[in-house]
């Protein structure tokens, strides 16, 4: 993170998205090795023949295969998938920024000046007020508003955005650059465009 920073920019805080999102993932990567030594004990025991007589002895060593297929798939392509995607968004918290990033393999990224945040607000689901987090969208004005979702300590994080909003230089425009004269701003972004003469 160091080498992404603005001259003179600090790191608030970092955070990830609220874990409850893992919730199932991680029920399945307890409950899946336990179903699979079941199945696997009954196929061996020799049940499968007893519910379907055309299955002989010889298909034992494929079904026992089959079964550790199944949960081997549904650990990587569900569980494992799942933990990645958590553990790969970051929120952070910086003196002049946020910025949200998402992704391992395939990186999404996007941030907003604090300097160009109208609005902070913050929305709760049921769920999310009784695990204290929730959704905080940053209202730019022009552009739009951006989502930081499901937060954890949303009112925490909201009070870190504000206070350091609150703690911006006054008067800065780009860089650091404090204009002490209309004369000196670009022609560009005067009204009216550059003096007819």
């Amino acid at each position: 993170m160091r080498k992404e920073l603005l001259p003179g920019e600090q790191v608030i805080t970092i955070t990830r998205q609220q874990a409850r999102s893992l919730f199932f993932p991680v029920l399945a990567f307890l409950v899946a090795p336990a179903l699979t030594g079941y199945a696997c004990a009954w196929v061996v025991k020799g049940n499968a023949q007893r519910v379907a007589p055309f299955i002989t002895v010889e298909w034992t060593p494929w079904l026992v295969g089959l079964c550790l297929v199944l949960a081997a798939w549904l650990l990587l392509a569900y569980s494992l998938r799942r933990v990645m995607r958590w553990n790969s968004a970051r929120y952070i918290l910086t003196s002049r920024r946020i910025l949200a990033k998402y992704g391992m393999f395939r990186r999404r990224d996007w941030q907003v000046s604090l300097m160009a945040v109208r609005n902070v607000g913050v929305h709760q689901s049921m769920l999310q007020r009784t695990l204290h987090s929730g959704n905080i969208s940053l209202d730019t004005g022009h552009s739009g508003t951006a989502i930081l979702a499901d937060v954890p300590d949303v009112a925490k994080f909201r009070g870190f955005i504000l206070d350091a909003m609150d703690e911006l230089p006054q008067g800065e425009v780009f860089e650091g650059q404090v204009l002490t004269d209309y004369d000196q701003l670009p022609w560009e972004l005067r009204e009216g465009g550059r003096d007819e003469r």
